[in-house]
C-alpha cells in the first residue's frame, strides 16, 4: 500500500501562490483599464502614438485576461476576492459564467470601439481626456461584471455614471451640457432609487452574494408585500440605465455625443449594465428562474 504523502513546502507555496493569482485575477482585469485612464490622463495631446498605443495595449491585455479567466471557469475553476470593510460590507470579486460572458462582450466591444474612436478622434481636442474616461468606462463595466455582491455592484453601476458623463459632455456645446445634466438627472436618479433598495434589502436580508438562487435562504424570513417593493425598486434603479420604457428619456438626448461614446451608451457599457444588472437581480438574488 503506498505511504501518505504530505505536501511539501514547495508544493504548499505553489498551491498558495495559485490561490494568490485566483484571487487577484479579476482586480488584474479592471486594472488594465484603470491604469490605462491614469496614465492617458496625464499625457500631453501631441503625445498620440503612445495614447494610442496604451490603448490598444490595455484593450488587447483585458482580452487576454478575460479569454484566460473563462477557460478557467469552464475548467471549475474559482476566481474571487473578498476584502471585509466593515461588518456585514465587504467588496467582493468573483467569476462566473454569466460575468465572464458580460466581461467578454465588453472587452470585446472596447477593443473595436477604441480601435474606430483613435480614428475618429484623430485631429479633435482633448483626446487624452476622452480616452481616460473612456478607459475608465470600461474598468467600471467590468467591474459590474465581476461584482460579487450587490454593494460592489452598485460602487461600480455610479463609477460607471460619473465616468460617462464627461463623455455626454465632452464637446461643450450647449445641446451637450443640456444632455449630460439629463443623463445625470435619470442616472443618479436611478442610482439613488437602486441603493435605496439594496439598503432594504440589506437591513432585511444581509449582504446577499451573487450566485444562482443565493438569496432565497436569505430571503425566506422576509414578508411578500416586502420582497414586492424591494424588487420593484432595485428593477426600477436598474432600469433607468437599461433605458427601459418610460424610463429612457436620457438615452436620445445623449446621442449628441461623439459617435464612439454613442457606442459605448448603446452596445459596450450603460444599456448593457443595467440589463445585466436585471439579471443579476431576478437570477441570482431573488432567484426566479429563466428557463
Amino acid at each position: 500500500m503506498a505511504a501518505h504523502r504530505q505536501p511539501t513546502r514547495y508544493g504548499r507555496a505553489m498551491s498558495g501562490a495559485s490561490s494568490l493569482l485566483h484571487a487577484l485575477l479579476p482586480l488584474a482585469v479592471i486594472a488594465t483599464s484603470l491604469l490605462a485612464a491614469v496614465g492617458i490622463f496625464v499625457l500631453a495631446e501631441h503625445r498620440h502614438r503612445l495614447r494610442s498605443s496604451l490603448n490598444l495595449a490595455a484593450a488587447l491585455a483585458k482580452l487576454a485576461l478575460v479569454v484566460w479567466m473563462g477557460l478557467g471557469v469552464l475548467e471549475g475553476e474559482r476566481y474571487a476576492l473578498r476584502y471585509t470593510l466593515v461588518d456585514g460590507v465587504a467588496f467582493v470579486l468573483r467569476a462566473d459564467a454569466l460575468g465572464i460572458m458580460f466581461a467578454g462582450l465588453s472587452s470585446v466591444l472596447w477593443l473595436f470601439t477604441t480601435i474606430y474612436a483613435i480614428g475618429y478622434l484623430e485631429n479633435a481636442p482633448n483626446r487624452s481626456r476622452f480616452f481616460g474616461f473612456f478607459s475608465l468606462c470600461v474598468a467600471s463595466t467590468v467591474g459590474i461584471a465581476l461584482a460579487g455582491n450587490l454593494f460592489t455592484f452598485f460602487l461600480f453601476y455610479e463609477l460607471l455614471t460619473l465616468s460617462t458623463y464627461p463623455l455626454v459632455v465632452h464637446r461643450g456645446s450647449a445641446k451637450a451640457l443640456a444632455a449630460g445634466r439629463t443623463y445625470l438627472v435619470y442616472t443618479l436618479g436611478g442610482g439613488a432609487v437602486l441603493l435605496l433598495g439594496i439598503a432594504l434589502l440589506h437591513t432585511l436580508a444581509g449582504d446577499v452574494a451573487f450566485g444562482a438562487g443565493a438569496g432565497l435562504a436569505a430571503l425566506e424570513a422576509v414578508s411578500n408585500p416586502q420582497l414586492v417593493l424591494i424588487f420593484a425598486l432595485l428593477v426600477g434603479g436598474l432600469g433607468v440605465k437599461a433605458a427601459i420604457f418610460p424610463l429612457h428619456g436620457w438615452l436620445p438626448t445623449a446621442m449628441v455625443a461623439p459617435a464612439p461614446v454613442s457606442a459605448l451608451l448603446h452596445a459596450v457599457a450603460v444599456v448593457k449594465a443595467g440589463a445585466f444588472g436585471i439579471v443579476r437581480v431576478v437570477y441570482d438574488v431573488f432567484g426566479i428562474e429563466l428557463a
